[in-house]
């Protein structure tokens, strides 16, 4: 399993014990998940949601389209709130 989200989140799955593969927009998570995709050994690749929507639609078919990996969604985070 793989997680592809933005570097500000990495750090969290990481502690969770998950690979995280950075991408800061579309054009870089498309490559990551291409590349995670041609990869055997990856099963899962659980993708940020704001990075999912910035995917051209032919790619996103693509992958829906093939046995593996799975892709799956997970929210991005909101950061807000007034803090301490």
């Amino acid at each position: 399993m793989r997680v592809v989200c933005r570097p500000e989140i990495a750090a969290g799955f990481e502690l969770a014990g998950l690979r995280a593969d950075t991408a800061a927009d579309g054009v870089a998570a498309r490559a990551r998940i291409a590349a995670l995709a041609d990869d055997p050994a990856v099963g899962i690749v659980l993708v940020e949601e704001r990075l999912l929507r910035a995917l051209p639609a032919d790619f996103t078919q693509r992958l829906e389209r093939a046995p593996r990996p799975l892709v799956a969604p997970f929210p991005s985070p909101s950061f807000t709130g007034t803090g301490a």
